[in-house]
């Protein structure tokens, strides 16, 4: 990602089904700002999270995240990944236990996933916008 060391504040294994290396950013911008060299990943996926600034990001939510597959692509909204950012996130204290999660900002989604924490169990949800209807006779 051509990140200096200085901007990771911290690092984690993110496993949720897939396995994800989870990068976290200082902020909402460093994150969008990011450029990846796919090739350098060497097929791995990494995902990135920074925390929005109230004072100049919009205050419908309080992380932006990224997500780069191996196979090459920025998934727009991915729900492995925000479940394993928030057992990270949520169990180191950096976020509460409840939280929503901006991700395709990048690729010019407005992708939100609802991130609860209820007992042991982290929830994801969103909102969908259907883009095929239809039937299938076997």
């Amino acid at each position: 990602l051509s990140l200096p060391t200085n901007l990771i504040e911290d690092s984690n294994w993110c496993e949720n089904g897939p396995d994800w290396i989870g990068v976290r950013l200082p902020s909402r911008a460093d994150v969008l700002a990011v450029k990846p060299d796919y090739s350098a990943l060497a097929g791995s996926r990494v995902g990135l999270v920074g925390r929005f600034n109230p004072d100049l990001d919009s205050k419908d939510a309080q992380f932006e995240v990224r997500a780069f597959t191996r196979n090459g692509y920025e998934d727009p909204v991915t729900g492995s990944l925000n479940a394993g950012l928030a057992q990270w996130l949520i169990g180191s204290g950096v976020a509460p236990e409840s939280y929503v999660a901006a991700q395709g900002t990048v690729l010019g989604r407005a992708g939100r996933v609802y991130v609860d924490k209820v007992g042991d169990d982290i929830w994801i949800g969103g909102d969908v916008v259907p883009c095929i209807q239809g039937t299938l006779e076997l």
